[in-house]
């Protein structure tokens, strides 16, 4: 029995190492995050899991709070909608911080109410859901405060693309954003 029990132990110990060699670079962050972009603000809440010593996956769930202004395809475009973002960082550092750049996917299920013809004796008026489809690149620097809080500055660019629509067409095409998040490092 003595023996059953020390290699239990033994091995115990040694998967121990075998195993932490190959989770090297994993942790998990949660945290908040808002990008702007010329015509509306995406808010939500952020996870970066890290795969790697160098590379992680980008989770969010989110809301896209829009003012297409007469940058649309109406004179007026103002609605928002709930949506979720996947996306991968490679971080040139092995530690998982400092410059990175990466790829993001976002989609979001928006409502968008518009207005036609402002003032006008014939001035129109209309709802369009749509979902939008909104791939990006994305790059930023990544400040560890602490053993967990992070900051992390973003820049990303892309295009929206409207893949289904209920309604009138309303605006999409290139985007530009800047953010920032703030997370705390679990593990």
């Amino acid at each position: 029995m003595k023996n059953k029990i020390l290699f239990v132990f033994f091995f115990l110990l040694s998967s121990n190492s075998i195993f932490g060699q190959e989770i090297e670079g994993y942790y998990v962050d949660v945290g908040f995050e808002i990008q702007q972009y010329p015509t509306g603000f995406l808010f939500g809440v952020r996870s970066e899991v890290g795969l790697s010593p160098h590379n992680a996956l980008d989770i969010r769930v989110g809301y896209n709070l829009l003012d297409h202004q007469d940058f649309g395809v109406h004179q007026s475009e103002k609605g928002g909608g709930l949506g979720f973002s996947l996306g991968y960082r490679h971080y040139f550092k092995s530690n998982n911080k400092g410059f990175f750049l990466g790829v993001r996917s976002d989609l979001w299920w928006n409502e968008v109410d518009w207005i036609d013809n402002i003032g006008e004796a014939n001035e129109f008026n209309g709802t369009s859901k749509v979902i939008v489809l909104q791939p990006t690149a994305i790059g930023g620097y990544r400040y560890l405060f602490s053993d967990h809080w992070l900051v992390t500055p973003t820049v990303a660019f892309g295009a929206e693309f409207n893949v289904k629509t209920k309604g009138a067409a309303v605006g999409e095409g290139p985007i530009f954003l800047w953010g920032l998040n703030v997370a705390y490092r679990f593990f």
